[in-house]
């Protein structure tokens, strides 16, 4: 019998098998592969995550809305992209590790709105520390900084940006609760400030993009001050030249008795105002004044409050980031967008005033013209009559302080180098959150040195011995209550460590002219002049103060000095906290380094 012989697919071996069985094994192995990962990926899917009801009635109600969900590119991120990595090795240890929430949706851990609002914080702290380890590996799947175009990006955030590169910050540090409840403001600031600690690994090279960008706005910067400066230097030559030739022809005319002609000509040479000054030819700066509701010193200062809390704490001036924001700033916080600022709504009160500002000088004054719309009234709904201060339609303040470092490199004043007059707004301050009521007030021990008739008014931190700035373990922001002794007051004052204001009331046409140190003292200072008028539609007022003063809480100007300076608009007949202000500004002479540039008449 012939033995017969094997074809050729169970005759050749792979693997100590047939050929046609390597084949056969292969081929299961595709489909079981292919269904394997077909399932995997079922449950990446929107779809699957909501099946549970934790999910659908929660947080995906919280997603709906939000620029990941909605945007105007139509580009959708889903739970996956955000909570599943995308490699595959990342991505099975992922799905082992939510086998855990699984087993909780067995025991009910959260299956109710109250459980998962109970656990909520715990919860988001664990994704918040797993995007940390992993240098928020999954939001750099679409956001890159290498391709990120600094240049269609807020001024805040390309600066948050750098930072971040430079300082070894990762997107999570800043970005939580962007699609779901913000829950960070639950955190201790200890807890926070730790999560948040820049991390020297995360450091990056700065792509040439950006550092290009950075190149291109100082240049243009600088050569926007260059234009400005030759344009001003054209005008006031011009100006020279048609009131030399005015005074030529005024000299011609009296010599044949043609005094009209020469009336008219002079009056064609120059346009000056009350104070002989052509504001035409002075530098303007128009500043963005924006409602603050109840954003104190303090509250800045508090990273679950503020996300700038870090970089300010750093040395970023507000300036820095918000200079282009405040009429977005205003507008969220007088209409409740921005919930924890702004308890008492007004209804119909504008978000921002645009007040255009110039300044000019000679040997002995410094003279100071605003600009600024009116507005239609919007009566308050919490003050009878709806007028808050009935007799000023609108009043208008400006805050001045010293620029100079002490010898241990902090500011002469606290705050005031970054945040302008910010620093004198308190959270315990009149209409502020931690106010004191009226019978602590009466029985503090400070009631006979401190005028509490109106309240807690503003004050400088160069005045108390503890200021609370982070309100830890339930202590409340601020210190009313921390009063420096009568000699420690005394030396500061006499140190020059006040806030110089001078304010004008539109009613009667009165100035006052006081200091901030201890509290707000509206006299005592030199004085200053002032005149205003509404005309169609717009506030124009103009001051003339003596640079040099003896009084105390005075403020005395060189022209060799930077100085903070701020501004504040009552309008509307509004009083106290419900006005509009500024954020920090420096006030320099013939310096195009400044923001407010003074130059001679």
């Amino acid at each position: 019998m012939t033995d017969t012989k094997p074809g050729f697919w169970s005759r050749k071996r792979l693997f100590g098998a047939s050929i046609g069985m390597a084949l056969f094994f292969m081929l299961v192995g595709i489909i079981f592969w292919g269904g394997f990962n077909t399932a995997m990926e079922a449950t990446n899917t929107m779809e699957f995550c909501i099946t549970c009801h934790e999910m659908e009635e929660n947080v995906y109600q919280e997603y709906q809305g939000t620029i990941h969900d909605a945007n105007r590119s139509g580009v959708r991120a889903t739970c996956s992209d955000c909570h599943v990595p995308k490699s595959w090795g990342h991505k099975m240890i992922r799905k082992i590790q939510a086998s855990k929430e699984v087993w909780h949706k067995m025991l009910g851990s959260i299956d109710t709105p109250e459980k998962f609002d109970g656990k909520r914080l715990h919860l988001a702290k664990n994704v918040w520390h797993s995007m940390k380890s992993t240098d928020s590996r999954e939001c750099r799947n679409c956001h890159d900084f290498d391709t990120m175009d600094p240049a269609k990006q807020k001024p805040r955030a390309r600066k948050q940006h750098m930072n971040a590169m430079r300082q070894g910050m990762t997107c999570i540090d800043c970005h939580k609760g962007i699609a779901h409840k913000k829950v960070h403001d639950q955190l201790e600031d200890e807890e926070l400030e730790q999560m948040t600690q820049p991390d020297p690994s995360l450091i990056r090279e700065v792509p040439q993009r950006w550092l290009d960008f950075e190149k291109q706005e100082a240049e243009r910067e600088q050569a926007e001050k260059v234009a400005a400066k030759a344009k001003r230097e054209q005008r006031a030559a011009e100006k020279k030249l048609a009131a030399e030739q005015a005074a030529a022809k005024a000299a011609e005319a009296a010599a044949t008795q043609a005094t009209t002609a020469s009336t008219e000509n002079t009056e064609k040479a120059a346009t000056p105002d009350a104070s002989g000054i052509s504001w035409d030819v002075a530098p303007s700066r128009e500043v963005g004044l924006f409602y603050p509701g109840q954003s104190s010193m303090e509250w800045t200062l508090v990273g679950k409050y503020h996300g700038g809390a870090r970089p300010f704490k750093a040395g970023d001036r507000c300036f820095d980031c918000h200079d282009k924001e405040t009429q977005a700033m205003g507008e969220k916080i007088v209409t409740g967008a921005k919930e924890d600022l702004e308890p008492n709504l007004i209804p119909g009160k504008r978000g921002s005033i645009p007040l255009t500002v110039q300044a000019v000088y000679d040997e002995q004054y410094l003279y100071m013209h605003f600009q600024w719309p009116d507005t239609e009234h919007a009566p308050v709904p919490f003050v009878e009559g709806g007028k808050m201060d009935p007799e000023n339609p609108t009043k208008l303040a400006v805050m001045l302080s010293s620029d100079e470092i002490n010898e241990d490199e902090n500011p002469a004043i606290k705050y005031t180098r970054q945040a302008g007059c910010w620093g004198t707004c308190h959270h315990d301050a009149r209409d502020m959150p931690t106010h004191p009521d009226a019978e602590s007030l009466s029985a503090s021990a400070h009631a006979q040195t401190l005028d509490f008739s109106q309240g807690v008014t503003k004050y400088i931190s160069e005045s108390r011995t503890k200021i609370e700035e982070k309100g830890r373990r339930g202590k409340k922001l601020g210190g009313w209550d921390k009063l420096k002794d009568g000699e420690a007051l005394k030396a500061e004052m006499d140190a020059g460590h006040v806030m110089d204001l001078l304010r004008f009331k539109s009613g009667k046409g009165e100035t006052e002219d006081g200091h901030i140190l201890e509290q707000r003292v509206m006299t005592g200072g030199q004085g200053f002049e002032a005149t205003a008028a509404l005309a169609n539609g717009t506030w124009t007022l103009e001051i003339k103060r003596k640079l040099v003063s003896t009084q105390p809480g005075d403020l005395s100007l060189t022209k060799d000095k930077l100085y903070n300076i701020g501004f504040a608009v009552h309008d509307d007949y509004s009083d106290a906290r419900y006005h509009h202000v500024s954020l920090g500004y420096k006030l320099g002479f013939d310096n195009d380094e400044a923001e407010i540039n003074a130059v001679a008449k």
